[in-house]
C-alpha cells in the first residue's frame, strides 16, 4: 500500500517577495513583481523587463562564511528557499540520514556575458583563454543541490531534473514517489532558476515568445486574455518539505496539506508549441487525479501553467475542459504568472505553493490583467481579485518546451 505524503514546509524566493508569506501576500493582493531587468544592461534589447528577485542576500541563510562561494544566482535562491522550508517543517533529526532525500528541478548554467565575449574574441584571434575551475562549478546544475544535501544531511534518494518549465513539478512528483514506495521518509523537493541572463532573454526574444511591454511591465503578462502577447521571464525558487504522513504526525509536525497524486506525460507534438487539442496535458492531469483517487467533482481549483502565450493558454483551457467535464465551469482557475512572471524550472513548484496556501487559507489568488476576455477561453479564471472559498483539492499544472507535462494533486490532509 502506498504511503500518504504530507507537506510540512514551504519556502520561497520570488519576484513577489523573499519568503512564502511575502510571495503569498503579493499573489493574493494582485501585485505584480515584474519590472526592469537588473542582471545586465538591457538598454538595447527589444525586451527589457522580467520578474526580478529584489533585495536578496543569501548570507543570512549560510551555515558558515564562504559556504556559498560557488553558488550561482539561481542556487542562492534555492538554498534560501530550502532553509525556509526546513525551518518550517521543524526538526528532521529523528530521521536517519539515508531516510532523508532531495529532488530539485533546475536549468543548466549560462556563461556571463563578458566571459563569453572574451572567449569568442580570443577564438577569433586563434587564441584560447583558460577558464577558472570555479567558474565551471558555478554553472553546474547540481552544485546547489549538493550544498543543500550537505547542509541538512540528506543522504537518501537524490533526483536532479532539467525538464525546462516542468522541472520542479517533476522533481516534486518523483520525491512523492520515493516516499510512497518507502525509499525515504522525508524529501526536500522543488526548483530554482534564474534565466534572466542576457543570453536567455535574447534567445527567447528571437523565438518570439516574450512580451515586449517595456513601458508597462505590470500588464505585460496576460494569461487567458485575448490580447496576450507572450510570457515574461522571471527568476526565483520554491521548496517543499514532503514527509511520510504518519511519520510527520508522530513527530508532531504541522501538516500543511497532503500531496495525493502525480501525473506526467509527453506531447510528442512540437518543440515549442502546445497541441491545441490539449493532448499531453490531458493525460498528465487525468493520471494525477487517478493516482489520488479523486474525480472532477472533488477539484475546486486549478493552478494553471498559464504562460500568456496564445497556444499554451488555448491548450490548457481545452485540457481542463476535457479532464473536468461539466465541473470545469465550477472550478476556479488561477494563473500566478500574471503577477510573478515565468520562473521556468521553478514555476511548477510555485504553483504547488499556491495550491498549499489556497487549501490552508481558503483564498484563491486572482489572474490579473484579464481585461480583454478571449471568447475561445471561457473558464472561470478568477479575474482581477482574489476569491475566498473553501478549497478541498487542487490541480497544479506545469507544461514545458519539448512537450513535457506534469500535474500534482494537493488536498486537505485526511
Amino acid at each position: 500500500m502506498d504511503r500518504a505524503v504530507a507537506v510540512t514546509g514551504v519556502g520561497a524566493v520570488t519576484p513577489l517577495g523573499n519568503d512564502t508569506a511575502a510571495t503569498w501576500d503579493g499573489l493574493v493582493s494582485g501585485r505584480s513583481g515584474i519590472g526592469p531587468i537588473t542582471t545586465f544592461d538591457a538598454e538595447n534589447f527589444p525586451v527589457r523587463i522580467a520578474g526580478m528577485v529584489k533585495d536578496f542576500d543569501v548570507e543570512p541563510y549560510l551555515p558558515s562564511p564562504g559556504f556559498g562561494r560557488h553558488f550561482s544566482r539561481a542556487a542562492s535562491f534555492g538554498f534560501a528557499a530550502t532553509d525556509q522550508a526546513v525551518r518550517q517543517a521543524g526538526d528532521l533529526g529523528g530521521y536517519a540520514p539515508e531516510e532523508r532525500g532531495i529532488a530539485m528541478g533546475a536549468s543548466a548554467g549560462r556563461p556571463e556575458q563578458q566571459e563569453l565575449a572574451e572567449v569568442m574574441a580570443a577564438r577569433a584571434r586563434g587564441e584560447v583563454i583558460a577558464q577558472a575551475p570555479t567558474s565551471l562549478l558555478a554553472r553546474q546544475q547540481n552544485l546547489g543541490v549538493e550544498a543543500m544535501a550537505r547542509r541538512w544531511g540528506l543522504e537518501g534518494p537524490m533526483v536532479g531534473v532539467s525538464t525546462a518549465c516542468a522541472a520542479s513539478t517533476h522533481a516534486i512528483g518523483e520525491a512523492f514517489r520515493h516516499i510512497q514506495e518507502g525509499d525515504a521518509k522525508v524529501m526536500v523537493a522543488g526548483g530554482f532558476d534564474a534565466l534572466t541572463t542576457w543570453l536567455d532573454v535574447l534567445g527567447f526574444t528571437l523565438l518570439g515568445a516574450l512580451a515586449e511591454a517595456n513601458d508597462d511591465p505590470g500588464h505585460a503578462s496576460r494569461p487567458f486574455a485575448k490580447d496576450r502577447a507572450g510570457f515574461v521571464l522571471a527568476e526565483g525558487a520554491v521548496t517543499l518539505v514532503l514527509e511520510d504522513l504518519e511519520s510527520a504526525r508522530e513527530r508532531g509536525a504541522t501538516v500543511l496539506a497532503e500531496l495525493a497524486g502525480y501525473g506526467t506525460s509527453l506531447n510528442a507534438y512540437r518543440i515549442t508549441d502546445a497541441p491545441p487539442s490539449g493532448d499531453g496535458p490531458i493525460q498528465a492531469m487525468r493520471w494525477a487525479l487517478d493516482d489520488a483517487g479523486l474525480g472532477p467533482a472533488d477539484v475546486d481549483v486549478v493552478v494553471a501553467h498559464g504562460t500568456s502565450t496564445p497556444g499554451n493558454d488555448l491548450c490548457e483551457t481545452n485540457a481542463i475542459r476535457a479532464v473536468l467535464g461539466p465541473d470545469a465551469d465550477r472550478v476556479a482557475v488561477t494563473a500566478p504568472k500574471s503577477m510573478a512572471g515565468h520562473l521556468t524550472a521553478a514555476s511548477g513548484a510555485l504553483n504547488a505553493l499556491v495550491g498549499v496556501q489556497a487549501i490552508r487559507t481558503g483564498v484563491v489568488p486572482p489572474t490579473v490583467n484579464l481585461d480583454v476576455p478571449d471568447p475561445k477561453l471561457d473558464l472561470d479564471y478568477v479575474p482581477h481579485r482574489a476569491r475566498r472559498t473553501p478549497v478541498r483539492a487542487v490541480v497544479a499544472n506545469a507544461f514545458a518546451f519539448g512537450g513535457t507535462n506534469g500535474a500534482l494533486i494537493l488536498r486537505e490532509a485526511s
